[in-house]
């Protein structure tokens, strides 16, 4: 079931992930947040990372997408070392972040925000089937065009954080608690938006507070723990291990 954190891959691992990081150290300053950290995201998967606050999974999305640099490990997308990229290049090679807190432009219009979103060399050729791809997704974006991002709902502001992502065309996303401070109603309508994107092919990497929810969207999970990996399986698989259930569900 689980693979410890500080095992290697095979060359054959690295070649069927999408997404692999391997051995990855982070600090800030001489507090170590990210210790050995092993994983791996298979192209067309959602991949559930859980853990408590402060557990590191912010930094792991971060480290990613270019804006911390490792201090030790790789970090292979599609087989390239992109370890310590700077974030334009990381999301031009196909990298999205919707990141916490949702951080749209509060005082450009939802128009704006998503024109933001298409400004990666990779997208601009496709702004305009972009764009109508994120209104079939979200039809009201469309009805707020004009609209300033800094006056939407929370709900609203979050379905505009993915839409510019979407923007981009990439072909990883990862979503940093994307329920965080939504309505019950809305949060199933910005999740189900997310089971419809891996089922169009986007591969998703999900950092949720929701962990029973994240879970059982989940085809694989791991559990992080003071910046270590110390679980991972299927994402029923740890829905049903006991030491999940009772550090995070309550059970």
């Amino acid at each position: 079931m689980s693979r410890k954190s500080g095992d290697r891959f095979s060359d054959k691992d690295m070649r069927q992930s999408m997404l692999a990081i391997e051995n990855i150290d982070v600090f800030y300053g001489d507090a170590q947040a990210l210790d050995g950290v092993t994983l791996e995201v298979e192209e067309g998967a959602i991949v559930a990372i859980v853990g408590a606050n402060g557990a590191g999974k912010t930094s792991l999305i971060r480290t990613v997408a270019g804006m911390l640099r490792p201090a030790r490990g790789a970090i292979r997308y599609r087989g390239n070392d992109i370890a310590g990229s700077p974030s334009h290049r990381v999301c031009d090679l196909g990298i999205g972040q919707v990141a916490e807190g949702r951080q749209v432009f509060p005082t450009l219009t939802v128009a704006e925000n998503l024109d933001m979103g298409a400004m990666l060399p990779r997208a601009r050729s496709r702004r305009e089937q972009n764009r109508e791809r994120v209104f079939a997704l979200f039809p009201k974006l469309k009805e707020r065009l004009r609209q300033a991002a800094g006056t939407l709902s929370g709900g609203e502001q979050q379905m505009l954080a993915i839409g510019r992502c979407l923007m981009g065309a990439p072909e990883l996303v990862m979503f940093d608690e994307p329920s965080l401070g939504l309505a019950p109603t809305i949060v199933q309508d910005v999740l189900k938006a997310i089971r419809d994107l891996n089922a169009e092919g986007l591969t998703c990497v999900l950092v949720e507070q929701n962990v029973a929810v994240s879970l059982k969207l989940a085809s694989r999970a791991y559990v992080l723990e003071n910046g270590r990996i110390t679980l991972s399986g299927s994402g029923a698989d740890l829905l049903a291990d006991d030491r999940v259930r009772q550090a995070y569900l309550g059970m």
